[in-house]
């Protein structure tokens, strides 16, 4: 299900989160299917359970899972995710443009930016 790369720089926490968002993506997770427990998948991976935790918080944080209290961890909904992914963005995209404003970008200079990459899109 997941293979840690111990030789891989990024962190081991950070490659479980990518390989459970990988699983939840492609379908081999599905929407409201149950994670293994925290100790459970600690176990089969023979790594410290408050890595598994890590992962597991900080993916709950950025939308992907859903833990109720005494029950586990779930998959969220793809349209939950998609609409998680979604309000980040737009935050993310408020902070650049005030910050660009801040640096003295006008309202025309960051239209045209925009405009720009919607060309570079198509």
């Amino acid at each position: 299900m997941i293979a840690i790369n111990y030789r891989d720089p990024k962190p081991i926490y950070e490659q479980i989160q990518a390989e459970l968002r990988r699983l939840m993506l492609t379908g081999a997770l599905p929407p409201g299917s149950r994670l293994p427990s925290v100790r459970e998948l600690a176990g089969q991976l023979a790594i410290n359970p408050n890595t598994i935790q890590r992962a597991y918080r900080e993916l709950e944080s950025d939308g992907y899972i859903l833990s109720v209290a005494g029950k586990g961890s779930f998959v969220a909904q793809i349209d939950q995710l998609a609409e998680q992914q979604k309000k980040q963005a737009v935050e993310a995209f408020r902070a650049a443009a005030q910050r660009l404003r801040a640096l003295g970008l006008g309202e025309e200079e960051l239209a045209a930016l925009l405009a720009q990459e919607e060309q570079t899109d198509d």
